[in-house]
């Protein structure tokens, strides 16, 4: 039994860990933008424009969220995977879905229902990078949740 929640756990951790902070250096990219912008954004979620006001301990909060919600996207598609089996062995195809799936809920539901209050208005440029990001998310989730043992 503690095996078996180990393969559940182990596959989401190094899954959300390696996923979500690949993550952190794709919105540098893609906004131009330092790491400790891009945590104090993150720290956005729940302190709106404070976050920037906030110094280390607001970006180290963004850090503990953006990691925290990684393990958490990966554990969902990991727990998923135990009820369906063809998500791991078809891990590069529904790894992409994911991505997309992710995407639209992170963009046009978390983020509007966060402390930031908005809908993302998105260049097609923007659109496209933030996809493409969300995309490799969804695989490298997909990648650790198919290497898991059964």
């Amino acid at each position: 039994m503690a095996l078996a929640r180990w393969e559940t756990i182990r596959p989401a951790l190094l899954g959300g860990l390696v996923a979500g902070t690949i993550d952190i250096g794709a919105a540098c990219l893609i906004n131009s933008r330092s790491v400790p912008f891009i945590l104090h954004a993150v720290a956005g979620g729940l302190l709106a424009e404070q976050s920037f006001k906030g110094g280390a301990p607001t970006a180290v909060l963004g850090l503990v969220l953006q990691l925290a919600m990684g393990i958490l996207i990966a554990a969902i598609y990991v727990v998923a995977a135990q009820f369906l089996p063809t998500l791991n062995r078809r891990w590069l195809t529904w790894g992409l879905i994911y991505g997309v799936v992710i995407f639209f809920v992170m963009n046009y539901v978390v983020v509007p229902l966060s402390a930031w209050h908005r809908v993302p208005n998105f260049s097609a440029r923007q659109f496209v990078a933030n996809l493409v990001a969300m995309l490799i998310f969804g695989l490298i989730v997909a990648f650790f949740s198919s290497r898991s043992r059964r």
